[in-house]
């Protein structure tokens, strides 16, 4: 039994106060007005979420009025702490790992072939609760699944959510507004890259593990083919910061952080390329398991609602490249590619000459230095086999895309999967940072962080050494 308190009872002196027998079915009928059930060995169970304090009662046939006035405020208090305390918890859940081809052409060298990868896990959405697996995407704002009017031949090949089967379901505009007596609900139609979906806005519970939460979702009447019907999940969690959700009530982080199930306002996100090992989301906490070193915090820039960090300096290995400053690295849990601005990623391709795919092991290390509160800027270093893909032919080029985010919310890097396999990262909602530590793999040794030391007099190169953050 989780989060079980006990409250002992004891006959008040006779002397003072006269034993009444009737009194048991008096205690019996409190107890279950407050929503406590008794048992047949007379101890009685308080539900408290997905808690429950146990009151035992002794010798109940000699308690007065008065002593049962007292034992109410004493179990009042009592159940009020752990209904404060019994539910703040973590929850982790096992993330799904799934790899998909797809084909596309190129100009001068004919089709190619992209692996797109996803990580996924398993949510509920009403009462009684319906199973969905998810992306939980720190790129974007809102939990989308499937409707169960939606006959898109993408939301046919997906578990779809059945509102007539949930008791407390209730319709809101997408905006997050009640919708007014008499009037329909109104529709949102969101773009996801190269597709698009259209749904309705419902309220209803939501549980990620046992944290659960009454919030807004979206349920998609229409989903373009591409490309959500070549998807192995059902839906999308978006776990961006607020300002991107429709409103509040659409912020699953936000509706967590509120209602005070969680231990801390924070998620984190542990990766793993390898099947030895278990790739998860935490939802209450960080887990120092996944670490390999300590956890160096920087502050989200920018109001565009990504959990986005600001770039001093790109590196060569050791070098400042005097590339892009002033940019910004968005952290997106919900893509399998890096990117950047076309400008950049030209003359980083023109600096590092690609081509060959040869020399690729001799090429530097493709670092970006990041700046928390306090200290020297660390470097975030991404290797050369991990920054290139072969296109063919014994050719390889940089695997950035090409992305062009105007001012004032450009420029901006993306640094999706390939990135989060090899950093930990912790994204607290309540202060708006987020957490990098390197990601301790099983059967692997980590790299060892580099921070940039502050000089005296700015030369072409700034003086690096090994970070405190690389644990022996």
């Amino acid at each position: 039994m989780k989060g079980v308190l006990f409250l002992f009872v004891f006959a008040m002196d006779s002397a003072t106060f006269s034993p009444l027998p009737r009194h048991v079915g008096l205690l019996e009928m409190l107890l279950f007005a407050c929503r406590l059930v008794a048992t047949p060995d007379r101890h009685f169970l308080y539900a408290i979420g997905s808690s429950w304090v146990e009151v035992v009662a002794i010798n109940l046939h000699r308690i007065s009025f008065i002593s049962i006035a007292r034992m109410f405020r004493l179990a009042n208090l009592i159940l009020l702490y752990a209904g404060a305390t019994a539910t703040q918890s973590s929850v982790s859940l096992a993330l799904e790992k799934r790899v998909m081809q797809h084909r596309q052409a190129e100009e001068g060298t004919g089709a190619t072939t992209q692996h797109k990868m996803a990580y996924f896990g398993t949510i509920q959405v009403g009462r009684p609760p319906q199973n969905f697996t998810v992306v939980f995407d720190t790129g974007s704002g809102n939990l989308i699944v499937p409707g169960r009017d939606c006959t898109s031949d993408a939301c046919a090949s997906h578990r779809r959510f059945d509102r007539q089967k949930s008791k407390q379901i209730q319709s809101v505009n997408c905006d997050g507004s009640k919708v007014g007596y008499g009037l329909e609900q109104d529709e949102i139609t969101i773009t996801f890259g190269t597709g698009k979906i259209t749904g309705q806005c419902f309220q209803d519970d939501i549980c990620i593990g046992s944290a659960c939460s009454k919030g807004n979702f979206i349920s998609s009447t229409e989903e373009s083919y591409t490309p959500f019907a070549s998807f192995s999940f059902d839906g999308v969690l978006g776990l961006a910061l607020d300002s991107m959700a429709q409103s509040n009530e659409f912020s699953v982080m936000n509706l967590l952080q509120q209602s005070g199930v969680l231990r801390k306002p924070i998620f984190s996100v542990f990766l793993s390329d390898s099947e030895q090992e278990k790739s998860e989301i935490t939802f209450g906490d960080m887990k120092q398991e996944h670490m390999a070193s300590e956890l160096y915090w920087v502050p989200v820039s920018g109001n565009a609602g990504y959990w986005e960090v600001e770039i001093e300096d790109i590196y060569f290995d050791k070098k400042p490249q005097n590339l892009c400053k002033g940019c910004r690295v968005a952290v997106d849990t919900g893509t399998s590619e890096l990117a950047g601005p076309s400008s950049v990623v030209g003359k980083l391709e023109e600096l590092l000459s690609l081509g060959d795919c040869s020399n690729v092991d001799s090429l530097p290390k493709l670092g970006f230095a990041v700046r928390g509160p306090d200290g020297n800027p660390k470097i975030l270093s991404l290797s050369p086999r991990e920054y290139t893909s072969e296109i063919g032919m014994g050719t390889c080029n940089l695997s950035l895309m090409n992305l062009d985010v105007p001012p004032p919310k450009g420029p901006l890097f993306v640094f999706g999967i390939p990135f989060l396999q090899k950093y930990y990262t912790v994204y607290d909602h309540e202060k708006s940072r987020v957490g990098f530590a390197v990601a301790k793999h099983k059967d692997q040794v980590p790299e060892t962080l580099l921070e940039v030391e502050a000089t005296a007099a700015p030369g072409p190169e700034a003086r690096l050494s090994s970070s405190f953050l690389a644990r022996k």
